[in-house]
């Protein structure tokens, strides 16, 4: 990324007042002057969530952006007043000159500094803190403090709470901050990690799981790079950006972090490596009795006729998933998660259904070695013809998942069928919510010793909860790759994703014969037909 050479201003000429302060922190206001935001500063102040929360490397400009925002909001006669809380008397002071500098850039006039002391009451206790404020014409004013206030009693406006990490009594100060929203005022939180049991790492997973409806950033150090950070400190130092430039600067800043780079640089807590799910976990959600279909081909069964491999699987689900089906509730709505393999690894699929009080269980789970392609649809879309108030299903998109996640979508329909393209990014967001659901008791799955070791194949890297590419084994040596986990994690995500958007009730159409379980003598013209027309639609 290139940046414009233009993109800073001229620093503030200090006023007598904004002197001592700067010195007493050496801030340097040439390298901290107004210029063109990088694209997550951008997304982050252009990102107008009541509350939001920021995840973040250190030292990546995010205070600086966030001074503009405020100095935005404050000077709107619409505006409101801006409360910064940091833990330490030279943050208050580096804000509000950030404050200063961007109002100056903004409104042609030189924003002076005001300090004092602002009074905090709690029950019959009076609490002192230094501030440091500036005021617009707009009637509001930015207060920056120099520590952390016990409660906000009788405040209104935005609270910023930078590197809340750091702050003793996050959760109250959060709690403190949040009794605003009901006035109309705005809650930011911003911070690098402090360990994995931190407040603040506890908020951050409440997020990605769904449990509280906030606004979530993350950027980490290399982010910031491949967004211009290293090109914009070339512009405050006046030198020239190359790329071996970049890579020794980086390399430098990581030796600097040593130990702590991947909490302070990279996003992840200290103690945030190593298994997704723990046993007790997972155990705790299973139920005794749910059984689990395993059917397993040899290779000459792909070299069948086609008439022989449909009737044989077809046989196998009138007697192993009919019988099972029959017996689900009709009142509930379903949907299906899959994995996709063909040799090596196993076909997974997860059907799951919701009831009244949204809790949601996967009542059996199906597991398909040698299994032909074709007939792998065969048994998916059988089990999706006999599901009662079928909403939809999530299946996995990828490499030999491709074609049978897009045949399906073509016959149940696009809007029904998600087809996941797993990535990091799709991990980071999508099985948190998953793992949730262990923790709030709200999914139950079979008793099955390989669905839990398959539930124990996630680990945490890097703060990313990912699939490693090493197998495990079932007790018949068979290879395994946490196939039933991800089939699981994409049923709960079409039930978050899709649940409403059938609720009225669908039923299967009465079946039209089709490939699967036409009579054998009325195949001739399935293609001419047009594929597969079992209740489909």
């Amino acid at each position: 990324m290139i940046l414009p050479k233009l993109a800073v201003a001229a620093a503030i000429a200090l006023s007598p007042t904004l002197t001592p302060l700067a010195e007493a922190i050496q801030y340097q206001a040439a390298q901290r002057s107004p210029g063109i935001f990088l694209d997550y500063q951008g997304k982050w102040v252009t990102d107008k969530a009541k509350v939001k929360v920021y995840e973040k490397s250190r030292r990546i400009g995010l205070s600086w952006g966030e001074a503009e925002d405020a100095v935005e909001c404050a000077a709107a006669a619409t505006g409101m007043d801006v409360w910064y809380i940091g833990y330490t008397k030279d943050m208050a002071i580096e804000f509000i000159l950030d404050c200063a500098q961007w109002a100056q850039h903004m409104q042609g006039f030189a924003a002076d500094i005001e300090s004092g002391e602002e009074i905090f009451i709690d029950g019959e206790e009076r609490q002192s803190v230094l501030k440091f404020s500036i005021t617009f014409a707009s009637g509001h004013r930015i207060t920056a403090l120099s520590s952390t206030p016990r409660n906000l009693r009788g405040k209104q406006g935005r609270v910023i709470i930078d590197e809340a990490a750091f702050h003793t009594d996050l959760a109250g100060l959060i709690k403190a901050a949040m009794a605003l929203l009901i006035w109309g005022g705005e809650v930011r939180i911003i911070s690098t990690h402090n360990g994995d049991d931190n407040p603040f790492n506890t908020l951050v997973n409440d997020i990605r799981a769904g449990r509280v409806p906030y606004s979530l950033h993350r950027t980490t150090f290399d982010e910031a790079i491949r967004d211009g950070l290293y090109h914009r400190v070339c512009q405050r130092q006046e030198i020239e950006w190359t790329a071996e430039g970049e890579a020794k600067w980086a390399a430098t800043i990581r030796a600097q972090y040593g130990d702590d780079a991947e909490e302070e640089l990279d996003c992840v807590p200290k103690n945030g490596s190593g298994a997704f799910l723990t046993r007790e976990l997972v155990e705790g959600q299973m139920r005794k009795g749910w059984p689990v279909l395993r059917d397993q081909r040899a290779p000459a069964f792909t070299f069948q006729s086609e008439q022989s491999r449909i009737s044989t699987v077809l046989g196998w689900c009138e007697d192993n998933l009919k019988p099972l089906l029959t017996e689900l509730p009709k009142n509930e709505m379903s949907f299906v998660g899959g994995d996709f393999a063909r040799t090596g690894d196993l076909t997974a699929l997860v059907p799951l259904l919701q009831r009244q009080n949204l809790t949601r269980y996967a009542p059996f789970a199906i597991e398909l070695r040698g299994m032909p392609f074709r007939q792998q649809l065969q048994v998916l879309w059988y089990l999706m013809d006999g599901l009662h108030r079928f909403v939809g299903a999530a299946l996995d998109g990828r490499g030999l998942g491709s074609q049978m996640a897009e045949e399906t979508a073509q016959r149940y329909g696009p809007d029904r069928i998600l087809c996941i393209m797993a990535t990091q990014a799709w991990y980071l967001e999508n099985l948190p919510p998953y793992k949730a659901a262990f923790e709030d008791r709200m999914f139950e799955l079979p008793m099955d010793a390989d669905i839990l070791a398959d539930h124990r194949v996630p680990k945490v890297v890097k703060g990313i909860p990912l699939i490693p590419d090493l197998r495990t084994a079932d007790a018949q040596k068979k290879k395994r790759h946490g196939d039933t986990f991800i089939a699981g994690a994409n049923a709960w995500y079409a039930s978050r994703v899709l649940a409403g958007t059938n609720d009225y009730g669908y039923e299967a159409a009465p079946a039209r014969h089709g490939r699967w379980d036409a009579p054998l003598n009325d195949r001739d013209n399935d293609h001419d037909m047009g594929d597969f027309q079992r209740g489909a639609w």
